[in-house]
């Protein structure tokens, strides 16, 4: 009996020994090698030392990322490429007039910001649709769809094995029967759960699939990081959907969390062709291929007054955080309101402080966000900050009515954003996004009326409510808190 219970303290301590080690390593190559951020390198190192087993697993999930520049090199290359078709674009726009008495003239040095950090053209011919039911955004995307005539792009983070998957897919497989080219790109962690058949009547039909970063790329760090967060569809080059509705049964309110209350638009216009691009540089970089931005993808929009759009993405692969920055333009550039909804609200010190210098400088500033959790450790992470904001003057909203999704600002009911992004770290720094700012137009007003009505299914976050909080929930707070800027 001695020697088996030998064999198992030395088999321990050496468990014990190879995880210290790994924990030094992923320390140095924090602090030497990836040159994190120092407040999240700090943390890290503490995590690392201090919780040594689960440190090394919350790293190997969260927080490597010694690959990142090999992983994004090929796509950069393919984004510098398509920069380059923008920047062809951008020339043949007509010059976007705004007259001194519309106040969305105050946006125009936002506009050039995004458009030298992320290429992002604006566009004025755009006709704008606003979404929040999924039976209605379905509707509109499979009505399209029947219509097509050339092509069909699909982009989505999560698709489900439910019915309404099923039924896209098969009205996908049915259009690439009749010689639409199809192609679906999805990410492979928010696919995961799809039979690999699943599309196999769209594939033997002629269509396409891919799915962005398989565990090939990233073996080490579990997939977590670097999610293509991205949901936008475009249909001949005419119509484009963006927001954040993904593709299941969930998003018509069949899920555990009842009703889904989210965002989506659907555009006509030169935006489009932004769209477009970005669907391009997507595919190319996660299906290995070199599709030609052809003139047949970007066809003529008819010739109108619209609403002001650009398409401006971010994620691992860019350096400038460019819809981060877009909302910070927004709330320093707001005279009377900056109204959010978002399910996730970890904001980094940036954010932060622009929306206390905005509450504090008589704006209204109100955040409303669900009353039940989908991802509880964020959800107790977020109830932290917006005590904080509270103290500054913020207002703070509990959606009661099932689950609110969407991810939208809109200031002054002048200039909004809608697409994938949070307002958190991950949003801004992990995942790859896509948003539509838009400014001028009746849309940014129509966005803020909504969220007005939204208002009646709400009860408003107050003092009282701080001060009555339990121990139990003051604790998941902090140690929600204490470790939102790593996960």
């Amino acid at each position: 009996m001695i020697f088996p219970e030998s064999g198992l303290d030395i088999f321990g301590l050496s468990l014990v020994g190879i995880i210290l080690v790994a924990n030094i390593i992923f320390a140095i190559s924090v602090v030497f090698v990836e040159r994190k951020k120092p407040s999240i390198a700090l943390l890290w190192v503490s995590v690392l030392f201090f919780l040594p087993l689960f440190g090394f697993l919350l790293y190997l999930v969260f927080g490597q990322t010694i690959y990142k520049e090999h992983i994004f090199r090929l796509k950069e290359e393919d984004d510098h490429i398509a920069k380059e078709v923008i920047a062809r674009q951008e020339e043949k726009l007509e010059s976007i007039h705004v007259p001194p008495e519309d106040k969305a003239g105050d946006y125009l040095n936002m506009i050039a910001m995004l458009l030298h950090n992320d290429w992002a053209v604006i566009s004025n011919d755009n006709a704008v649709e606003v979404y929040t039911d999924g039976n209605a955004k379905f509707d509109a995307l499979l009505d399209v769809i029947d219509n097509a005539e050339d092509f069909i792009h699909l982009e989505y983070y999560i698709i489900r094995n439910d019915t309404l998957s099923r039924q896209i897919a098969t009205a996908l497989a049915r259009k690439a029967r009749e010689g639409v080219t199809v192609r679906v790109l999805g990410d492979a962690v928010g696919c995961h759960g799809l039979p690999k058949d699943f599309f196999r009547e769209l594939i033997d039909a002629g269509g396409e699939t891919a799915w962005f970063f398989r565990s090939k790329y990233l073996p080490v760090n579990m997939r977590i990081n670097y999610r293509n967060h991205r949901k936008i569809a475009i249909i001949d080059g005419r119509t484009g959907f963006i927001g954040g509705f993904n593709i299941g049964d969930e998003y018509l309110g069949k899920g555990p969390l009842g009703h889904w209350r989210d965002t989506h638009l659907k555009i006509t216009g030169t935006a489009v062709h932004s769209l477009q691009v970005r669907f391009f540089m997507d595919w190319n970089h996660a299906a290995d291929a070199d599709l030609g931005f052809e003139d047949r993808h970007f066809p003529s929009p008819e010739k109108r007054e619209g609403t002001l759009v650009q398409i401006v993405s971010s994620g691992p692969d860019s350096r400038g955080e460019a819809i981060k920055k877009g909302y910070l333009n927004l709330i320093c550039n707001a005279r009377e309101s900056v109204w959010i909804q978002t399910p996730y609200f970890i904001p980094d010190g940036s954010i932060m402080d622009a929306l206390k210098m905005a509450a504090e400088s008589g704006v209204d500033v109100r955040i409303m966000f669900p009353c039940k959790p989908d991802h509880p450790f964020v959800y107790w992470a977020g109830f932290s900050y917006i005590w904080e904001l509270m103290d500054s003057g913020v207002r703070a909203y509990l959606y009661d009515d099932g689950f609110i999704h969407a991810k939208t600002v809109v200031v002054d009911g002048i200039a909004a954003s809608v697409g994938s992004a949070n307002w958190d770290i991950r949003s801004f720094c992990l995942n790859f996004e896509a948003n539509a700012f838009l400014y001028k137009g009746d849309i940014p007003a129509t966005l803020k009326q909504i969220f007005a009505d939204d208002i009646a299914s709400c009860t408003e976050v107050t003092p009282e409510m701080y001060k009555n909080r339990t121990f139990t929930v003051r604790f998941k707070e902090s140690f929600s808190r204490l470790l939102s800027g790593i996960l």
